[in-house]
């Protein structure tokens, strides 16, 4: 069995995020698999926050007023993200698999990470100032309960959470 990278990701991964995590290790061979949550049921306040902190005017107005994805659009909308991803790894030259997880995408990590040969985990999101202050974003959660190395990237830029 092949060593393995376990990618959790909110959003379509970017070329550069792609090229960002193989750089990290060069030379080696480890085979890639994406996780994208279908995200129903974010937090109200530290979803606005967020969303007001990226100028994200639209989506917090919505979120304000309560208006959520439906379990099918977002499920449709993390299909989407994950073929999309697949497809940066694909245009890096390296191949990659993937799944649709639920909400909370710990449950699912755990038993990437039980199943064997999980090496580390690589968590690209957005920043979010209140999960990411308090540390109960999905790296920090990952790095108390899982047995292997969490990093922690934020999408499109070249800086670590």
């Amino acid at each position: 069995m092949t060593d393995t990278i376990i990618v959790l990701t909110e959003d379509t991964l970017a070329s550069a995020d792609v090229e960002k995590l193989l750089a990290l290790h060069e030379g080696e061979t480890y085979a890639y698999r994406v996780l994208v949550p279908a995200d129903t049921d974010r937090p109200l306040v530290s979803t606005i926050i967020d969303n007001l902190s990226l100028g994200e005017l639209k989506e917090a107005w919505n979120r304000a007023i309560g208006k959520e994805p439906t379990h099918h659009e977002a499920r449709a909308t993390a299909d989407e993200q994950l073929t999309g991803s697949i497809a940066a790894f694909a245009a890096a030259g390296r191949a990659a698999t993937g799944s649709v997880v639920e909400d909370d995408p710990l449950p699912a990590l755990k038993s990437a990470v039980a199943d064997g040969d999980v090496v580390e985990v690589a968590v690209v999101t957005y920043p979010h100032a209140v999960e990411d202050t308090f540390h109960r974003d999905w790296a920090s959660r990952a790095r108390e309960e899982l047995q292997v190395p969490v990093l922690h990237l934020y999408a499109g830029t070249s800086e670590l959470g």
